[in-house]
């Protein structure tokens, strides 16, 4: 139904509708005829307000026609005529300018179900069954691009100055770039400040592999006030460790274990894949570096001839594989993998399951910031145990903590 400028109510005509089993509200209800009325009576009393203010203060001032623009309503589409002043002053409050809803309802209800994961097709037939009134994917589109500038607000936000942990790792996925989609990698940058609790710090989309692409993202950490971090989680990225050192020299980079046994993996024929498990086991579950390094041998002996690129890639990549030996338990649990990232990137694959490609970055990075904000409702608390997990930090990284704890 849409209600025009000729749509009288009628109250006994309404009375009888109701009795008649007419619906109240809604979009063919008894009173959406009144919605424009009552809104257009608001908006005549709130322009004589301003005039008569005007006059009183000595300026002249006076009604000078109306203009139309459509609104949309749970009650139906109508065209509003907006009383005008001939100073152009009048700002009315009820409905704005450039407002086209009459209450910012709508727009709430389809970014709860954009983030929800829903496609704007059944964003727009679910708005038809509730409010029925018919929404565009244009204006879908529309509305949730409104999320590009809290993103871009997000990604250059200030952050703390020190950071525990941080972790990063890598989810795919197909964007148009140059006329064709290719494949991209986005890193989430996930951080743990002093108090133990877990925020992303960024969303950074892979233009190239290799040190430039960590040196930008990590000169960027810094010019959002990262001054220090005593550990950095990867998935072994190329050019990550170095390029983590040329930023933040104190931090200790670890390679992710899980990452490296799967990567392993790859190159080991499956009737092999069982006993090389429990040999490699007995490296990466080792109560001490020296034991670790010892398995390490023996497990090149009897398997280096046959697979020398994966014992290449760990003998190589040793140093910064065997950081966590050293720490006890509570720590070593928190920095030998980025799995501590899966949590975020469930709800990335939730959202993003129902979508083959993206046509833009932005329409990738506002599903993905959705997606952030359904993630932290889960991260109220610290960490377990982080009370005993801060204090054996604070030992190990002497006097790095100690200007930014309360003690």
């Amino acid at each position: 139904m849409n209600i025009n400028e000729n749509t009288e109510f009628n109250f006994n005509d309404a009375v009888q509708d109701i009795m008649n089993g007419k619906n109240i509200s809604g979009k063919d209800g008894v009173l959406a005829p009144l919605v424009k009325q009552l809104v257009e009576a608001a908006l005549e009393a709130e322009l004589d307000s301003h005039i008569t203010d005007d006059v009183f203060s000595g300026n002249k001032n006076r009604k000078n026609g109306k203009s139309s623009k459509t609104m949309k309503s749970s009650d139906g589409s109508f065209i509003l005529d907006t009383p005008r002043d001939r100073a152009g002053s009048f700002e009315p409050q009820l409905i704005k300018k450039n407002q086209t809803h009459l209450t910012d309802d709508i727009e709430q209800k389809v970014l709860s179900m954009y983030a929800l994961g829903l496609s704007y097709i059944d964003i727009s037939k679910h708005i038809e069954d509730m409010y029925k009134i018919e929404l565009s994917t244009g204006t879908i589109s529309n509305i949730t691009d409104k999320i590009i500038e809290k993103v871009k607000a997000w990604q250059d936000r200030p952050l703390e100055p020190i950071y525990t942990f941080i972790w990063l790792d890598a989810i795919h996925y197909k964007i148009k770039d140059g006329g064709k989609y290719d494949t991209k990698a986005v890193y989430t940058v996930l951080g743990m400040d002093k108090e133990g609790k877990k925020d992303v710090l960024g969303l950074y989309i892979g233009e190239s592999e290799g040190a430039n692409f960590w040196l930008g993202v990590l000169t960027k950490l810094q010019n959002r006030g990262v001054k220090d971090i005593l550990i950095a989680s990867v998935d072994g990225l190329n050019g990550f460790p170095e390029a983590i050192k040329s930023i933040f020299p104190k931090t200790e980079v670890q390679l992710c274990i899980v990452h490296q046994i799967r990567n392993s993996l790859k190159y080991v024929a499956s009737a092999d894949q069982k006993p090389f498990m429990k040999d490699l086991k007995l490296v990466y579950q080792a109560t001490s570096k020296d034991i670790a390094e010892d398995e390490l041998l023996k497990l090149d002996d009897k398997w280096g001839k046959k697979y020398p690129i994966v014992l290449k890639s760990w003998n190589n990549k040793w140093e910064n594989l065997s950081h966590y030996f050293k720490y006890p338990y509570q720590i070593r649990k928190i920095m030998y993998t980025t799995n501590i990232i899966e949590s975020v990137h469930k709800q990335f694959r939730k959202l993003t399951k129902t979508k083959g490609a993206f046509p833009n970055k932005d329409s990738l990075l506002k599903l993905l910031y959705m997606g952030i904000k359904n993630a932290k409702e889960k991260w109220t608390q610290p960490v377990h145990n982080w009370s005993q997990t801060i204090s054996q930090l604070a030992i190990f990284f002497e006097g790095r903590l100690d200007e930014y704890l309360e003690l």
